[in-house]
C-alpha cells in the first residue's frame, strides 16, 4: 500500500485539505487552477459575485465537457464497429 500524502487545495477562496495518493496530486492542483481561473473569468465577464453561483458555472462547465467526450467517444466506436463489420464483410466476401 502507497503512502497517502497530506495537501492543502485551495478553491473559491476557501481551503481543503485533502488525503490523497500521490500519484493525484498534480491532476488536482491542476484541476483546482483550472476552477480559480474559471472562477475568475465568470467573475469578471457576467459581473458574478456570489461564489456558489460561479462554482455552480464551473460545475456545469466541467459536466458538459465530460458528456461530450462520453458522446463523441460513444459516436466514434459506432463508427468503428460499424467499419470492423464492414471489413470484416469484406474479407469473407473476398475467402468465400
Amino acid at each position: 500500500m502507497s503512502e497517502k500524502l497530506k495537501i492543502k487545495i485551495s478553491i473559491a477562496d476557501r481551503v481543503y485539505p485533502l488525503t490523497i495518493d500521490p500519484r493525484q496530486e498534480e491532476g488536482l492542483r491542476k484541476a483546482a487552477k483550472q476552477i480559480e481561473l474559471m472562477t475568475k473569468s465568470f467573475e469578471q465577464n457576467y459581473a458574478v459575485r456570489d461564489k456558489q453561483d460561479v462554482l455552480a458555472m464551473c460545475a456545469l462547465h466541467f459536466a458538459s465537457k465530460v458528456e461530450q467526450k462520453v458522446l463523441q467517444d460513444s459516436t466514434e466506436s459506432e463508427e468503428l464497429s460499424r467499419r470492423l463489420t464492414r471489413l470484416d464483410d469484406l474479407i469473407a466476401e473476398a475467402i468465400g
